[in-house]
């Protein structure tokens, strides 16, 4: 018990620093000026496209990784492994090469007039490289705990895959997934190693707390974390809840 506390008091310290090092008035002066809070609402709004394309491209593929049906399923997972293992500010060089402006696939954007570099949708893609591996690799897991014989029962009684899928496989995965999502939020809203080479502009909050240290110091930058930790943390607290009871009661 005294080595668990000794870890999570370590693991919550930097959150008790910036707290213990904050005053109301460096809150209020840091987000009230003009413009301070414009990268929340960036990160917001691309945190939640982020979300959308996990869940849209994301669970079809876990879903494949837990069940098999995809040939060679050690490569799928080694390739979900690689963009996790990859240094950040790696997967925004690899980026550049592609999906820059002089790439095939950038060149074709263009003629639809979207670019890949300092832009909204740059900020979503780097997002989603960074945040995308952990909601795979959470979502699968999360479908392989479903028991695969009341898929089987449900297909006896007459339902299609699809409706096993909606009304069997996908509410007993929830409270997973839920936590795989939500940790995946919190990555996209933290992202800022692949964010940096790509996305430069507009900024979200990970590249306004980096600008603000670089220019007023450390104190203006504070705020600005917190405002970070406010948006990032409640979602995956809330879904860890969740699953935890979830699974305590399956267990009764």
């Amino acid at each position: 018990m005294a080595g668990a506390a000794v870890i999570w008091i370590a693991l919550l310290g930097p959150v008790i620093a910036l707290l213990t090092h904050l005053s109301w008035h460096d809150i209020v002066t840091s987000l009230t000026a003009p413009g301070a809070l414009d990268p929340l609402y960036v990160s917001l709004a691309s945190g939640a496209c982020t979300l959308a394309v996990l869940l849209l491209l994301g669970t079809p593929l876990a879903w494949m990784l837990a069940r098999g049906p995809l040939p060679f399923p050690r490569v799928w997972e080694a390739g979900v492994l690689c963009s996790l293992l990859l240094p950040p500010l790696v997967i925004g060089l690899l980026l550049i090469f592609m999906i820059g402006p002089y790439t095939p696939i950038g060149q074709f954007l263009a003629v639809f007039h979207l670019s890949t570099t300092n832009t909204f949708l740059a900020l979503v893609i780097a997002q989603v490289y960074e945040s995308a591996p952990y909601y795979v690799l959470g979502a699968q897991a999360a479908f392989s705990e479903v028991d695969p014989r009341m898929e089987q029962q449900a297909a006896l009684l007459g339902d299609r895959p699809r409706r096993v899928f909606r009304r069997v496989t996908l509410p007993l995965a929830a409270p997973g997934l839920s936590m795989a999502l939500a940790v995946a939020w919190a990555r996209a809203m933290g992202a800022f190693g692949a964010v940096v080479v790509v996305a430069y502009h507009p900024y979200g909050l990970p590249l306004q707390i980096w600008t603000t240290l670089q220019e007023t110091g450390l104190a203006s930058a504070l705020p600005f974390a917190l405002v970070l930790l406010v948006v990032a943390l409640p979602l995956p607290l809330a879904a860890y809840i969740w699953s935890a009871r979830a699974q305590s009661r399956r267990r009764a």
